[in-house]
């Protein structure tokens, strides 16, 4: 790595880079602030939607939001980008994975739904997977549990999470047509039927684009880090893309560099080396 020295646009994957299973470390919450106090600006970019955005992840302070694996675009607190799901892809998208007893929750901006029928699989699904998380901590799930709603978001939703489903979750996309694709999540490292469905054609690197034009701020001075199959285009996309180490290899493949995970608070040396904080 190479340190910069001009004001930079950083964008942070949430789970497994800047927190593991929903628990921030210390060191990654003194690395974005420092990098703020250094006049960069810090995003995070994650596939979650605003609505499993804890106080516990976004407390360090950032300066916007890609979310909904760029569905969703926020700086400073003005709205740049939130696509939802057309009525009847909508449609077509819940009829599918009710046919094949998915448990999947909706995800928009105000909240999350679950079907009734699905949400005690989930709370099992989501007790054994963040049994993981340092020092035991439900944050993880907590995020999510605490944010479902009785009812299917009003406004529509941008983006489905599937725990698990009686088929593989490509076939559930193949199911629907060719206006949706998935990509993989932890809990399909589980060896569950588990991704996540979005609309085809939009990714975090859209998420990064909308925000480089809001700011003036040019590609080759923007940091993306991740380590996830969503993450992929947004680290080839960035002036420097950083992989999590134990990231797919096709994701280490379009890197810059790499960095430790978050058990290892990997983004302090990471931001270090590069100068950001």
């Amino acid at each position: 790595m190479h340190p910069v020295d001009r004001a930079h646009a950083i964008f942070l994957d949430v789970d497994g880079t800047y927190a593991d299973h929903g628990i921030v470390p210390e060191g990654h919450v003194r690395a974005v602030r420092a990098a703020r106090e250094r006049g960069h600006r810090v995003l995070l970019c994650t596939g979650r939607p605003v609505s499993m955005l804890p106080e516990s992840i976004l407390g360090a302070g950032f300066d916007g939001l890609v979310a909904s694996a760029g569905a969703y675009v926020e700086v400073d607190g003005t709205v740049l980008v939130d696509r939802r799901f057309p009525d009847r892809l909508a449609v077509r998208t819940v009829e599918v994975l009710d046919r094949h007893r998915a448990v999947y929750v909706l995800e928009a901006k105000e909240s999350l739904y679950v079907p009734p029928t699905a949400e005690a699989r989930l709370r099992d699904i989501l007790r054994e997977h963040f049994r993981h998380a340092p020092g035991g901590r439900a944050t993880g799930s907590s995020a999510i549990l605490d944010s479902l709603r009785a009812d299917p978001p009003a406004a529509g939703f941008a983006k489905v999470s599937v725990f698990d489903s009686a088929i593989p979750v490509k076939g559930i996309a193949e199911e629907i047509g060719g206006a949706v694709d998935v990509v993989e999540n932890s809990i399909a490292q589980e060896g569950r039927n588990a991704g996540e469905v979005f609309q085809r054609g939009i990714s975090k690197a859209d998420g990064l684009a909308a925000v480089m034009e809001h700011l003036g701020i040019a590609r080759e001075d923007t940091v993306a880090v991740g380590d996830g199959a969503n993450d992929l285009e947004m680290i080839a996309f960035a002036g420097i893309g950083v992989a999590i180490e134990g990231s797919a290899p096709e994701l280490l493949a379009v890197a810059d560099a790499t960095a430790a995970g978050p058990r290892e608070e990997g983004l302090v040396a990471a931001f270090a080396a590069l100068g950001l904080a």
